[in-house]
């Protein structure tokens, strides 16, 4: 199954609403998707994303060094193709740029398995569930009121959603505090409150606020410190009731190694795009299910749905839709829950003539 053909679209996607946490805001997911098709005309189509810049980066790495590789190359050589190119990008990995291209053509090469075998991804890379719980960030950015953040929550636990997402580093803490025991007192006990702090921290500020936050009963406080801060993880982890979760901005495999012998995250959410692939997110969340965690990956959620239900240490779903634009169909929901696709390969129902519109460039490989 030789590769004879490799292209690349470049389309930017605007969020249908206003994306604000404790760093940024962010108006534009550039997403980078990669066709494959081999000599008998069997085709696979993967996709990575950046936010806000960095796009045109990823499609240069891959018209330029990665893309001109695949040609003759066996497609069902998955692991060794992924290999072959991480190596030939030695000098600019670990980094984000060359993982999001990588992820790419690993998604690609995926889809193509599966739909050779035909069988879904997640049956394909595990089959561990069927679904997979919904919690959402969507009502949760930063920006927004209190009134506002209430009236999301109790309005998705309406739809059977098991959890919300609020961000917090606002400047002062007592404001962190004032919003969310506004969104525990209206949704009580049973639901699930999720935190995140996009790495805008010192040690001294999350040592505070999450003692500041310990009543409240989250699931979990996110990205407290930059991601290569692995001690400070670790000390707040051996510290605070509150679980620790880390994963999104982390591009190695090995970064996760490091992690998880230091017990320095509780939660992993290991990103299929900023990993480079299926194939290492495959890694990394049987790694983390050796040392008894869980995996709740960041966004991406119409390939993560397959991932998570593909894994056995899967907890949660994050519900913030990316690709509705460019798909004739989305993500199946119901009761809270996600379903993945039983459609052979990623389960992502592209709508091609609305993605030769709207890209941004398109370029081929022979």
């Amino acid at each position: 199954m030789k590769i004879v053909k490799a292209e690349v679209f470049l389309v930017d996607l605007k969020p249908k609403v206003k994306r604000t946490d404790a760093i940024q805001s962010f108006e534009s997911q550039e997403t980078p998707i990669v066709r494959l098709t081999t000599e008998d005309n069997e085709i696979g189509e993967g996709y990575s994303y950046t936010i806000g810049t960095g796009g045109s980066s990823v499609v240069a790495l891959l018209k330029d060094h990665l893309l001109p590789r695949l040609i003759g190359c066996d497609a069902t050589m998955v692991e060794q193709i992924w290999q072959s190119l991480l190596f030939s990008t030695h000098a600019t990995s670990v980094g984000a740029i060359t993982s999001l291209a990588l992820a790419a053509i690993d998604t690609a090469l995926w889809d193509l398995r599966c739909r050779r075998a035909g069988l879904p991804l997640y049956r394909l890379a595990g089959g561990a569930h069927k679904r997979i719980r919904l919690y959402t960030t969507e009502g949760g950015w930063l920006h927004l009121s209190t009134e506002e953040l209430v009236a999301d929550a109790l309005e998705v636990k309406r739809q059977g959603f098991g959890g919300s997402k609020v961000k917090i580093g606002s400047p002062q803490a007592s404001r962190d505090v004032e919003r969310l025991e506004a969104v525990r007192e209206a949704v009580g006990d049973d639901y699930c409150i999720m935190t995140d702090c996009n790495q805008a921290f010192r040690y001294s500020e999350a040592k505070q606020r999450l003692a500041l936050l310990e009543h409240l009963d989250l699931s979990w406080v996110e990205e407290p410190f930059l991601a290569h801060d692995v001690d400070s993880h670790r000390v707040l982890c051996e510290q605070s009731r509150i679980p620790i979760a880390v994963g999104e901005s982390i591009y190695s495999i090995h970064h996760f190694k490091e992690y998880l012998q230091a017990n320095a995250a509780d939660i992993i959410q290991v990103d299929v795009a900023r990993i480079g692939g299926i194939t290492p997110w495959l890694k990394v969340a049987h790694m983390a299910e050796c040392f008894n965690k869980f995996v709740c990956p960041h966004f991406l959620m119409e390939l993560h749905v397959s991932l998570c239900c593909a894994v056995r240490n899967s907890l949660w779903l994050e519900y913030i839709p990316q690709l509705d634009s460019i798909t004739r169909s989305g993500v199946t929901i119901a009761e809270g829950y996600a379903h993945p696709s039983e459609t052979p390969g990623l389960g992502i129902d592209w709508d091609w003539e609305r993605i030769g519109r709207e890209a941004l460039l398109h370029l081929v490989v022979e």
